[in-house]
C-alpha cells in the first residue's frame, strides 16, 4: 500500500488554501491514492501521472505531477513505500514551472 507524506509546508498550505469543494476533491483522491498499490497508482488511467522533466525534488529526486481533482495537480516524489508530496497547483501548466 502507499504511504503518502502531506508534511510538505507548502503542500500544506497550498492544500488549505483551497476552496472547500475543491479541498474535498483533493481529500477523496488522497485517500483513494492509500488504498492502493503501487502497480495500481502505475495502471491508473485517471491520476495521470507523468514526470516532470523540467524540475528535481529537494535533494535531486525525480518529480511527477499527477491529477488530484478535476481542477487541481500535484507535485510529488516515491520514497520508498512513501509518496511524498510537494505541492497542489490549481492552474495545471504551474506544477511544471520551475
Amino acid at each position: 500500500m502507499i504511504q503518502l507524506d502531506l508534511n510538505n509546508p507548502e503542500f500544506q498550505s497550498n492544500l488549505l488554501s483551497l476552496d472547500k469543494p475543491e479541498a474535498w476533491a483533493v481529500l477523496k483522491t488522497l485517500r483513494l491514492l492509500q488504498s492502493m498499490t503501487w502497480a495500481q497508482r502505475q495502471s491508473s488511467k485517471g491520476l495521470r501521472w507523468e514526470l516532470i522533466q523540467s524540475r528535481q525534488g529537494p535533494d535531486g529526486q525525480r518529480l511527477h505531477s499527477m491529477r488530484i481533482s478535476r481542477s487541481c495537480r500535484a507535485v510529488a516524489w516515491r520514497d520508498g513505500p512513501w509518496l511524498r508530496f510537494l505541492s497542489l497547483h490549481p492552474d495545471h501548466d504551474s506544477a511544471y514551472g520551475s
